[in-house]
């Protein structure tokens, strides 16, 4: 048995995509025989252009091969990214050239990622499984300009149309995307892995040795890590919290991204002097910075497609015990107030919302055992592996 696993992105890139394709491939490869093969085909490490990580172009774990594509920098524009992605195409077709699959399996938060899988399941008579973390033809409508998003809608919905339709069961990362897709395609088979989390974070929730006493007057570190790009609308929502919050708080920003610059920009101009923008740390600098936060900080912007999201960053949030600031909507609000407590959401872009959420919150550390349980990465990612069995066990 022979299985491809296509991700932009995996370890040791730093993304969602890459801890959670990590830890599939981990999980589907303890269930093999030692005679089976997954293939990953993956890009070198390029979430963040301010980010590098020793790698091999060509890696094998057991019985997995990883073949690591390098593709030109990028700063998370349209247009770098799309030249960057046929870099990886090509380079995808090019090593499979000659090999049979019995399973392709397409993680998937650009719909390119999911089209290709399918197109390669099709020309090999594979099995395809999806596992899509953004819905992306959602999103393009969301975002683009009127006379840009009119002309594509269509011609991408018919491709993913046809993806979804070639796959076994298509996984959506999200809860919240469910009641779009079947909407959009009510025959296909839709399962429900979400993010996790990791490994690293099971161990650093509530000790009493870690939680401190916070006084009224002593000033507060806000801390936010993660993408600095459209989705997060930083720019809308930091600058004006940092006015409103000089003298009481400083707020981190360790990240990078396509609108870092603009958050820069929108910081200077208003001069705020108590905004550290940090450039992005491995996990075990990140995990210092975790511990030295009082106020964990989340938003997405205020887009109707984020109204369905439901961010990686939430899992990795919640493990560590920390007061939670959110500033989300819809499926997310009702994901974080019906699972984490000790967890304020305000409407996203208001900073008002977000100063008087932060006065809810009781700035300690807590115990979050029951999510850490529900949520460990490696439980889901066992069970989405399990399933990729199960289909390729019932054709065989």
């Amino acid at each position: 048995m022979r299985i491809l696993v296509i991700s932009l992105y995996f370890r040791p890139d730093l993304s969602a995509g890459s801890f959670r394709m990590t830890a599939f491939v981990d999980a589907l490869s303890s269930m093999l025989p030692q005679d089976c093969v997954i293939d990953v085909v993956t890009t070198a490490p390029n979430r963040y252009s301010s980010y590098s990580a020793d790698f091999l172009t060509v890696e094998k774990v057991g019985n997995v091969n990883i073949h690591r594509i390098e593709i030109p920098q990028h700063k998370s524009g349209m247009v770098d990214q799309s030249f960057a992605y046929l870099r990886f195409m090509y380079g995808v077709f090019k090593y499979i050239k000659g090999k049979k699959y019995d399973l392709v399996f397409g993680s998937s938060s650009r719909l390119m990622t999911a089209f290709s899988s399918a197109l390669i399941a099709t020309f090999k008579g594979s099995m395809l499984c999806l596992d899509i973390r953004d819905p992306f033809v959602d999103t393009i409508v969301d975002v683009l300009p009127k006379r840009f998003k009119w002309a594509l809608k269509y011609p991408l919905s018919c491709i993913e149309r046809w993806a979804f339709s070639r796959a076994g069961w298509v996984n959506l990362v999200s809860p919240g995307f469910v009641p779009y897709y079947l909407d959009q395609y009510p025959s296909v088979l839709f399962k429900t892995y979400t993010n996790g989390i990791d490994a690293e974070f099971m161990t650093q929730g509530y000790s009493s040795e870690r939680s401190r006493t916070f006084n009224k007057g002593n000033i507060l570190t806000i801390l936010y890590a993660g993408n600095i790009g459209y989705g997060q609308g930083l720019d809308h929502i930091i600058p004006e919290m940092a006015i409103r919050l000089r003298g009481k708080a400083v707020i981190k920003i360790i990240g990078d991204g396509g609108r870092s610059n603009c958050l820069l920009d929108a910081l200077q101009r208003k001069q705020c002097d108590n905004v550290l923008m940090i450039k992005p740390l491995s996990r075990t600098e990140l995990l210092k910075e975790y511990q030295d936060a009082d106020v964990l900080f989340l938003h997405l912007n205020n887009l109707p497609v984020f109204l369905k999201a439901l961010p990686s960053k939430i899992f990795e949030y919640a493990a560590l015990g920390k007061p939670i600031l959110a500033g989300v909507e819809g499926y997310p609000a009702e994901f974080i107030n019906n699972n984490i407590t000790n967890a304020q959401v305000f409407e996203p872009c208001n900073s008002q919302a977000a100063l008087d959420g932060l006065d809810c919150l009781e700035i300690a550390n807590i115990r979050r055992d029951e999510f850490i349980n529900q949520f460990s990465r490696e439980k889901i990612m066992t069970e989405m592996a399990k399933d990729v069995m199960l289909l390729v066990n019932s054709r065989s």
